[in-house]
């Protein structure tokens, strides 16, 4: 979800108000994939490399996530919303770490939408954490090295009993994953858009599955 600070930038407001249209953008994504039918809608909240911008800025993002959180369990229940987490938002401090796990909780048996929420997320750690976890197992004896393959990669990944990407979707004209989801986008279709984060609608998300469905997965085959 990219292009909140131009957005603002553009409208001469400050940057905390593009990301609180980012944050009404995420709710409309949200229903559109559950009116859909999509399984799992997983959202790039805060990467890793995030922690470069300003303290300010930070700030403004975790009071945001503190907010919103609190706005939109209720949705998420009544949505039947299913919460999850991955990379490591205890870096937000213990306090908004425990309201983040309270609400995964209360969703937990929620089936219509999994929306899966990556805060303070890298895939190059997420691989090299996996990758260490085997060495681990296969210096203890517990495994055969000889025996590693990919769904043993697979399991050792914060998205594991999720379904591979089908289809990653990068918003304001940029043409780069930025450390998202490497391995599980392996071979998910990619589109690239240029309207910013917030403008990201209803029509949008409908439009992008469109062109997701019109296109042709061979998976390496012919």
């Amino acid at each position: 979800m990219d292009g909140n600070g131009r957005w603002a930038t553009k409208r001469g407001l400050p940057r905390v108000a593009g990301h609180r249209a980012g944050a009404e953008a995420v709710r409309k994504a949200m229903r559109a994939a559950a009116d859909a039918g999509v399984e799992v809608l997983t959202i790039y909240a805060f990467s890793s490399e995030n922690w470069r911008r300003s303290d300010d800025e930070i700030a403004d993002l975790t009071g945001l996530m503190r907010f919103y959180l609190e706005r939109e369990l209720k949705t998420l229940e009544k949505e039947k919303v299913r919460l999850q987490l991955i990379g490591h938002p205890e870096a937000f401090g213990s306090e908004l770490g425990q309201r983040l796990q309270k609400a995964v909780e209360r969703t937990a048996a929620n089936t219509r939408l999994t929306l899966n929420i990556a805060l303070n997320y890298g895939s190059r750690a997420e691989l090299t954490a996996a990758a260490k976890r085997l060495a681990v197992l296969a210096k203890a004896g517990e495994i055969d090295p000889e025996g590693i393959d990919e769904q043993a990669m697979a399991a050792g990944l914060q998205t594991a009993g999720l379904p591979d990407l089908d289809l990653l979707i990068r918003t304001s004209g940029e043409l780069r994953l930025s450390n998202f989801l490497l391995w599980q986008a392996a071979y998910a279709e990619l589109v690239f858009l240029d309207i910013l984060w917030p403008d990201f609608d209803e029509a949008a998300f409908n439009d992008a599955l469109a062109a997701y469905a019109g296109r042709q997965r061979r998976f390496g085959g012919r």
